[in-house]
């Protein structure tokens, strides 16, 4: 770590929880090339996914079974 890191790092533990919350969402947000990066590939996951449910290629699943699949699993692994 860089001592200048460092001191940033120090200066934000010294804000307050909102000043914190709002450097963290700043520092989480992406510029625009890189935005523009995540857009294209999900723009890509979706034309992939929609593809295969449009050729055949993957078995859709009602909501309400992966739901009540997923209670299953749940209660299994409680022991319920």
């Amino acid at each position: 770590m860089t001592p200048k890191l460092a001191d940033y790092i120090e200066a934000g533990k010294r804000l307050d929880p909102d000043e914190r919350e709002i450097a963290a969402l700043a520092l989480q947000q992406l510029d625009d090339t890189e935005q523009a990066e995540v857009d294209a590939a999900w723009d890509q996951e979706i034309d992939r996914r929609v593809s295969e449910i449009v050729n055949g290629e993957v078995e859709l699943v009602d909501s309400d079974e992966t739901f009540a699949m997923i209670r299953r699993m749940i209660a299994d692994r409680r022991g319920v």
